[in-house]
């Protein structure tokens, strides 16, 4: 008997924000390497994160949330990032939340290309009674023409498995694009400013406004030990004194965070130096943008 084909595609994880689109992909990859945090909008960038297996390669892009209420430079950035990482995936799994489906993740479906298989992953399943879970797929499922419907909890890990054989079904028979002990097609360049500015999120929560982020200024690898030099950029006066905190104590707990997790990825030691920057209206200017990587 012939052994199955393999098989290899890339899989757009689409929805409104908050749907736990970087918590699903890092569960499926079985690691982190896409931050989250429950503030709204975490992710600014698509990251895409590569699983191997005997008979598949998985390629999920994991996206920010389509942005629908905001109007600013920072958040067309955004979802142009959304459409630009739709284009030639195999697979379209729109996120939603169990329970809930509304105007957002409406407007997150029609941004699903024509031409690749679409799916609807229903993530949270374990915050919603299992008796009310099989009437919410009922209704869900007459939005449009899905492919197939998966209910999933990221956060306990269950169904991921049954997801993952799902999507196999419909990638294409081809060889795999990445090598078998590649992870995500980032540098650890941008994974360094990525867990940085994860632990500003979890750290200062609803405290700290959108603008801010993260610049890497110098990244070097010696002898096994990266040293990484870390701009945080805000755009005012008082938030750079609420990132700092009495006497430093604030920043200093942020990075010692982001060292540990930037550690545990890498798999070595990491000297991490961190300052704040004020770079006001940054997140409403186009060049100041392209310069930070929201190309």
């Amino acid at each position: 008997m012939d052994p199955a084909p393999f098989r290899c595609g890339a899989i757009a994880l689409i929805g409104r924000p908050n749907v736990g689109k970087s918590t699903l992909q890092n569960a499926l990859l079985g690691q982190k390497i896409s931050i989250t945090s429950r503030k709204p909008q975490t992710t600014r960038r698509s990251l895409r994160g590569v699983l191997t297996t005997e008979t598949a390669q998985f390629i999920f892009v994991d996206t920010p949330g389509f942005q629908t209420r905001h109007r600013g430079a920072l958040n067309r950035a955004m979802n142009r990032s959304v459409r630009s990482a739709l284009d030639a995936v195999d697979v379209t799994a729109l996120v939603v939340e169990a329970g809930r489906f509304g105007a957002e993740d409406r407007a997150a479906l029609k941004l699903a290309p024509e031409g690749s298989a679409l799916f609807l992953v229903v993530n949270k399943t374990d915050a919603v009674e299992s008796a009310r879970l099989p009437a919410y797929l009922h209704k869900v499922a007459g939005e449009t023409d899905f492919d197939e419907i998966v209910p999933v909890s990221a956060k306990n890990r269950k169904g991921l498995a049954e997801l993952l054989r799902t999507f196999e079904r419909h990638l294409p028979e081809q060889p795999a694009m990445y090598a078998a002990d590649e992870i995500t097609d980032r540098s650890e360049r941008d994974l360094a400013a990525e867990f940085l500015r994860e632990k500003l999120f979890r750290y200062l929560g609803e405290e700290l406004p959108y603008g801010a982020d993260v610049e890497i200024e110098k990244f070097e690898e010696v002898r096994g030990v990266r040293r990484i030099h870390a701009a945080i950029v805000v755009e005012k006066e008082g938030h750079k004194a609420m990132v700092i905190g009495a006497r430093g104590a604030k920043l200093k707990e942020i990075a010692t965070a982001a060292r540990l997790d930037m550690e545990k990825l890498f798999g070595g030691k990491v000297y991490l130096e961190t300052w704040v920057k004020v770079r006001g209206g940054w997140t409403d200017d186009e060049a100041a943008l392209r310069r930070m990587g929201y190309g």
